[in-house]
């Protein structure tokens, strides 16, 4: 029995020392909460990236696996990131006609948008105490995680942090952003779509492609634009006010 647990033991340690074993559990930690998401009636708030974030998470404390481990084999799923964001311009191109219709609207509501996302994040960490450094970690919390994390090296904030703060907003947003446009009464759904994509990115560009295609389509639009008009606004307010 002792050999067993030695051999077992051993051959953990060869898996877990491979990116091909974290690489596995990514993707089937995603398979899992994609399979719990679905059987549940697709409920946003068993969102399938808070689960597969708590499996990978659980599954790395437990066998105590650093993040830069880990990272060696999730850098694959890491990397196709940006092709799925560019894919998004297909349901952007099926409803072309309606976003030409709606181009003031669009401008306006993403300028809004962006703005209240920097000035909320900031002014709630600035009100509970948080250093400056805190401050432009927290500020593009809204906006993709490439472009938030080189923003935030830019003002002089905390990448790592950053990417941990955009991920939870994108979470947050997908679980809960359906039921708050509706208490609000948003019920056009490009409306709904700019929405979604200003104020959690990816992921809830994501959660309104399962909703409904032109709230994918102006959600996707939103979060490119999102992320390029806070690039070019957050340095230039930021120097201004500190």
């Amino acid at each position: 029995m002792d050999e067993s647990l030695q051999n077992l033991a051993e051959t953990w340690v060869y898996l877990s020392a491979s990116p091909l074993f974290h690489l596995t559990l990514t993707m089937v930690a995603f398979q899992i909460a994609a399979w719990v998401f679905q059987k549940a009636g697709r409920n946003p708030l068993l969102n399938p990236v808070m689960i597969a974030v708590v499996i990978v998470v659980t599954v790395l404390v437990l066998t105590g696996t650093s993040y830069a481990t880990y990272f060696e084999g999730a850098q694959f799923v890491h990397f196709l990131l940006g092709p799925a964001t560019v894919a998004l311009a297909i349901p952007l191109y099926r409803q072309w006609h309606v976003v030409r219709r709606s181009a003031l609207a669009i401008l306006v509501s993403l300028t809004c948008g962006s703005v209240t996302a920097i000035v909320t994040a900031v002014g709630t960490a600035w009100l509970a105490g948080g250093s400056p450094e805190i401050l432009a970690t927290i500020a593009p919390k809204s906006v993709t995680a490439p472009v938030a994390m080189a923003i935030t090296d830019e003002i002089g904030g905390l990448p790592s942090l950053t990417a941990v703060l955009v991920i939870l907003t994108g979470i947050f947003g997908a679980m809960f952003g359906t039921h708050l446009l509706n208490l609000c009464g948003v019920k056009d759904w490009s409306a709904r779509g700019l929405a979604m994509g200003t104020a959690c990115h990816g992921i809830g560009t994501a959660r309104a492609l399962q909703v409904h295609e032109t709230a994918g389509a102006f959600s996707g639009l939103a979060m490119g634009l999102n992320a390029l008009a806070t690039a070019i606004l957050l340095p230039i307010l930021w120097g201004l006010v500190f």
